[in-house]
């Protein structure tokens, strides 16, 4: 599969690897850019990504207990002015009251539901708020939690929104769980957890991220010149220290607690239900990032670097 110059900026803004690596990587890929981050790993020249994809995107991301309800939603628009548009604003809001109050089972059936305060549907409501701020408006994803203890986040004005959900038992301390819910979400926020705990990772990914460290490892340990098996050996049990911080990155309870780094993101929780008497568990969390994974129309990258793809 043939590339173009387009997608060598794309793996180097991706990996952070230089240009003529990239190209490489493509080559020996061919074209396939989830292949060449592999191979960029594999060879060492890249760190592990989170996968988010280019955030290229503006709108909101937006996370409120509505009613017991915790609704996170992502509606987005053309440029980054919109945020600050109280019409936008008010909107977005109507949107989340819509998934708390509709319980919409998709995102079809949100766009079918009846937008709060109006006798129009969320689709007519976003097309006409179209008209009225002059962007093309889009409401692309929400979450909705109805059980336990909810605690929302909003980061950046709107850039990042995180519910947190916590199952709580034998405390009455709101205050105190509140605190720790917001703690949470700041993690989540800052540090990018895929998953909640190493059970629920997929099981595809981590036996790729075992390729590719033992791949990894097998590469670094070429320069002893060990024979093929004492290798191997050596290798795979490098593999398992590095998937454990593969947790590390991508499972928020195994995640060291960012305000202290001593403990991770589980023992901290049990910490603090030891101390509040009770027992707290967190159950679920989703973290929405405004435009991710969307990339806009992108610039002539061709001048730069025809020469490397042999492109005019």
């Amino acid at each position: 599969m043939a590339f173009t110059a387009t997608d060598v900026k794309n793996l180097r803004e991706m990996t952070g690897v230089g240009m003529m690596d990239c190209k490489k990587a493509l080559t020996e890929s061919d074209g396939d850019i989830d292949k060449a981050i592999d191979w960029l790993r594999e060879k060492g020249l890249a760190a592990a990504q989170k996968k988010a994809g280019r955030i290229a995107a503006e709108g909101v991301a937006y996370a409120e207990v509505i009613g017991g309800v915790g609704v996170v939603v992502e509606v987005n628009a053309e440029t980054d002015f919109v945020a600050k548009n109280e019409k936008f604003m008010d909107f977005v809001k109507g949107v989340a009251t819509a998934v708390a109050q509709s319980a919409p089972a998709d995102l079809d059936a949100l766009l079918a539901a009846k937008f709060p305060g109006s006798d129009k549907t969320v689709a007519e409501q976003q097309s006409e708020m179209v008209l009225v701020i002059g962007e093309n408006i889009n409401t692309r994803r929400f979450a909705r939690y109805t059980t336990g203890v909810n605690v929302p986040y909003i980061h950046a004005g709107g850039k990042i929104g995180v519910m947190v959900n916590l199952e709580v038992e034998g405390i009455s301390n709101d205050a105190a769980i509140t605190e720790l819910g917001k703690d949470i979400a700041m993690q989540i926020a800052a540090m990018r957890p895929t998953y909640l705990d190493t059970s629920s990772v997929d099981a595809a990914e981590l036996e790729k991220e075992r390729e590719i460290q033992l791949g990894l490892a097998l590469e670094e340990g070429k320069t002893k010149n060990l024979p093929e098996e004492k290798a191997l050996e050596i290798a795979q049990k490098k593999v398992e220290g590095r998937i454990n911080k593969f947790y590390e990155e991508i499972c928020l309870l195994n995640q060291p607690y960012v305000k202290e780094n001593k403990l991770s993101v589980g023992k901290h929780v049990e910490q603090v239900a030891k101390e509040l008497g009770g027992k707290i568990k967190v159950a679920a969390f989703t973290r929405f990032e405004k435009g991710e994974g969307i990339e806009k129309k992108q610039e002539d990258f061709a001048a730069e670097i025809a020469s490397l793809t042999g492109q005019k």
